[in-house]
């Protein structure tokens, strides 16, 4: 079929190339939230490694000690529930946000945005905005091209090596790392982790961009299963900017029947991602609202409402008169969709459904699955047992006419303070601990000691019997650790 369709001597390719995307620079109050997202996420990243607690890192992921340091609490790989309910938290947020406001996560939290975002303006200060960009872009190589390009990609590689070591300073204690650097006795997996993430992080928001949103990340193919009609995204009121066209300033566009939409193209000018929003709502949208600041700006310009690309949903957007487009608008019509944005029909339709089934079953299981956490977390003994039979010793006759068992006894003390702990036992009549009945365990370690447990020779011979180890903390406000075992006693 495409031999029969095509000429001879033509190509056709499968695949369209890329188009480099120039973002334009925008200013409005969501750019102004998207930048306070920038500086609090980098804020917290860059500064959180370097806050100490009880003289060490307060947050650290000791991976060779399989010690988990966030402020006051030590974790361990026992420890695994805690990481899972805080993940099964976030995927919940992310449905709540989701359902709610669209890609909230997307256009102002993610780290692809957010490194975007700042290499961008790294870049414009080296090579100036969209149009200085693509001509710079387009002419020769000169020393002036040279030099511009060489220092942007300078400062970028500056912030993407800062990246990677704050990055490995979560693994390692960071304040450590800089003489082991300039000493050369940074191990090698040290030093890859920190030149790998530098240069993803330079690859990714340099090059990559909106590669990554669109075809790398999964969001964006599975996020219209959480979207509903009451879900708030940026859309293009093509009822009110239909039909579009450009006009000028002080011309009636009623007059000359056209809605407000200018046709500017300034909304596809600023997409991070390059889409025509008045196409409607696409996967590719990070519902970054970059489109609506530069819209509201040409509205103002033309002293019409703002509004004409909004934050809204689909049942606000189609109300009744903000319905589907069945023509273009002209006359009263017109008058009628240009009406201030305060008193735009579907307004009220947002907010009342807020609060939805969807919204408030995610409220309440995310808000019961927090408060299980943090009483979980709360009440949490710090100390942790193990009791593992000793395979090489199961049983033996003593001195004294006594039954001897050896257990291998584990304590973990996650508390950042050493306890001493006494070690009982119960269940058989007469049964001691032969072995030091007290042990000193530091904080923040662990300590394997041997756990000799002995019986009157008189007991039941032939037999395994249950016994109870219980582990006393010094600190009368610990509850005592209780472990169950067997005794083995051997016949005569």
């Amino acid at each position: 079929m495409i031999e029969s369709t095509a000429q001879k001597g033509d190509v056709i390719w499968l695949y369209q190339a890329a188009q480099k995307i120039y973002p334009r620079s925008v200013s409005g109050r969501f750019a102004r939230w998207r930048w306070s997202m920038v500086v609090l996420t980098q804020l917290v990243f860059y500064g959180l490694p370097w806050l100490a607690w009880n003289d060490r890192q307060a947050v650290l992921f000791d991976l060779g000690a399989r010690k988990f340091y966030l402020f006051g609490v030590v974790l361990w790989p026992q420890d695994f529930i805690y990481l899972t309910g805080l993940l099964v938290m976030c995927a919940l947020a992310l449905f709540l946000f989701t359902a709610v406001a669209g890609r909230l996560w997307c256009g102002y939290a993610c780290p692809q945005t957010v490194y975007t975002e700042i290499f961008l303006w790294i870049e414009r200060r080296f090579e100036g905005d969209r149009h200085a960009r693509m001509k710079l872009d387009q002419g020769p190589w000169n020393l002036q091209k040279l030099v511009r390009k060489g220092s942007k990609h300078l400062a970028w590689s500056g912030v993407a090596l800062l990246t990677g070591f704050t990055f490995v300073g979560y693994f390692e204690p960071i304040r450590e790392l800089p003489m082991e650097i300039l000493t050369l006795s940074v191990s090698g997996w040290t030093l890859f982790w920190m030149l790998f993430y530098s240069v993803a992080t330079w690859g990714n928001a340099g090059f990559m961009r909106e590669q990554v949103c669109k075809y790398m990340c999964p969001y964006a193919r599975f996020q219209s299963a959480m979207f509903d009609r009451d879900t708030l995204t940026v859309t293009y009121d093509q009822r009110r900017g239909e039909p579009r066209g450009s006009r000028p300033r002080t011309a009636d566009p009623a007059q000359l029947n056209l809605g407000s939409c200018v046709d500017c193209n300034l909304c596809v000018q600023v997409c991070p991602t390059g889409i025509d929003i008045r196409q409607g709502l696409q996967y590719e949208c990070i519902g970054c609202a970059a489109c609506v600041d530069v819209c509201d700006d040409v509205m103002d310009r033309m002293n019409y409402p703002r509004g004409l690309i909004r934050y809204t949903s689909e049942r606000a957007i189609s109300g009744p008169l903000n319905g589907p487009v069945s023509g273009p608008l002209t006359g009263p019509a017109i008058e009628t969709a240009r009406r201030p944005s305060t008193s735009t029909p579907g307004n009220s339709e947002i907010w009342s459904h807020l609060l939805r089934p969807r919204t408030l079953i995610y409220t309440t299981i995310l808000l019961s699955i927090f408060s299980l956490w943090v009483a979980a977390l709360t009440v949490r003994n710090p100390l942790r047992v193990d009791v593992i039979r000793d395979r090489t010793a199961l049983a033996r006759f003593v001195e004294d006419d006594w039954v001897e068992n050896v257990y291998r006894l584990q304590l973990m003390n996650s508390d950042e303070h050493p306890h001493r702990y006494r070690v009982s036992v119960a269940g058989i009549p007469g049964i001691r601990v032969a072995s030091a009945a007290q042990i000193l365990v530091d904080a923040a370690s662990n300590r394997s000691v041997a756990l000799r447990i002995q019986v009157p020779e008189a007991t039941q011979p032939g037999h395994s019997m249950p016994i109870e180890i219980q582990i006393t903390s010094d600190d009368p406000s610990r509850q005592p650790v209780l472990e169950k075992s067997v005794f083995l006693i051997p016949s005569d």
